[in-house]
């Protein structure tokens, strides 16, 4: 076996179709029963914040029919029907326990039993490791305590005094939603150090369009056209409802659309500092201040799923594999990553350009 690639979502299904593209042999090990499990039990509304044009996987366009913004169901349906087409050799089933290195050869272990190949691609994405930070009193705290990734419609919080604790794109939709279920119930959102918030579209276009050119300039014109979408943003709909954080959107992906600043416009969510800690009935704020709630939703984010590696790689400080030439790792040969690089562009754009990489490195390796 030439390759071994871990994760049948987008990064992976693109990475084998690219190998096969290639004549390489290589077989894919997804945990889950199907291709794209992971997008197939996130939360019922969750639709791509990505214009289709620049989302699909190589070789292999949107249908026409599908919106500019495509919905989770067409979204698993597409991965569906990318590995039938080009009949990627997905093993389901097979979760990874553990990658290791021996006199040159890679031995990945599963459940089912070992493979062995010269190569790795680790395309597990980020949302298989949901990050929930230690808040002290938590253990105390008498309701329903939730990572966003739980998360799967407001059905079960209509009525109830709900928490957020976080406001990037996975905690201002969840509780945007909540809010606009109605039932009487309350929800606060908590936000520690801000948020950048940028349209969905700019003149009809998605954002990210203009960010794949935006990035194309030197930074200094970068951030004269973002303080330009700023400010036309403030001179149609009015000052931030958000504190904004220190850094720019250009650095980390901003919340994209304003589900969220309408909803606290429209006084249906209430802003709160960043949690401080929990109380048996609820939670106290950085401001000291201490309100009851029935369910708190961690949207906290998530790191990459590198816990198969153990101790083979380096991370930087959000947790990433260091990496050379965007996908390369820096401490084990014949070691690569799709799906982890994340900016303005889009995830999906990126795994496009990395699974295309990664194919021609390995090809190149013999």
């Amino acid at each position: 076996m030439a390759a071994i690639v871990i994760g049948a979502g987008p990064a992976g299904l693109a990475t084998s179709q690219q190998l096969g593209a290639r004549g390489i042999r290589h077989v894919v090990l997804e945990r889950g029963d199907a291709v794209g499990h992971t997008w197939a039990n996130l939360y019922d509304s969750l639709t791509l914040h990505t214009g289709k044009h620049l989302s699909s996987l190589p070789g292999l366009r949107f249908p026409r029919a599908y919106p500019l913004f495509v919905p989770r169901l067409l979204f698993c349906d597409y991965l569906r029907r990318y590995a039938e087409t080009f009949r990627l050799p997905v093993e389901t089933g097979s979760a990874v326990t553990a990658v290791q290195r021996d006199d040159g050869v890679w031995r990945v272990s599963t459940a089912r039993g070992d493979h062995t190949a010269r190569a790795v691609v680790i395309a597990t994405g980020i949302v298989a490791n949901p990050q929930r930070p230690r808040f002290r009193g938590a253990e105390s705290f008498r309701g329903r305590l939730t990572h966003s990734v739980e998360y799967r419609n407001p059905a079960p919080y209509v009525g109830r005094r709900v928490l957020v604790v976080g406001v990037g794109n996975s905690g201002a939709e969840i509780g945007s939603e909540i809010a606009r279920a109605g039932g009487g119930g309350v929800v606060t959102i908590a936000v520690r150090s801000g948020a950048n918030v940028v349209p969905r579209t700019v003149f009809g276009l998605p954002i990210q369009y203009l960010a794949y050119w935006v990035r194309k300039l030197p930074r200094p014109a970068q951030e004269a056209i973002v303080a330009g979408v700023r400010k036309l943003t403030e001179l149609r709909r009015g000052p931030s409802v958000l504190p904004r954080p220190r850094h720019s959107p250009l650095d980390a992906i901003p919340v994209i659309g304003f589900h969220l600043v309408d909803a606290i416009r429209a006084g249906l969510i209430r802003v709160k500092p960043g949690l401080a800690e929990f109380t048996p009935e609820g939670a106290r704020f950085a401001d000291d201040s201490v309100e009851p709630f029935d369910d708190v939703i961690l949207a906290t984010g998530f790191a990459p799923a590198l816990g198969p590696l153990g101790t083979a790689v380096r991370t930087d400080a959000k947790g990433f594999a260091l990496r050379t030439a965007r996908v390369t790792s820096v401490d084990q040969p014949n070691l690569y990553f799709v799906g982890h690089n994340y900016d303005a562009t889009g995830g999906l754009y990126n795994i496009r350009v990395d699974s295309r990489l990664v194919a021609r490195r390995i090809a190149q390796a013999g």
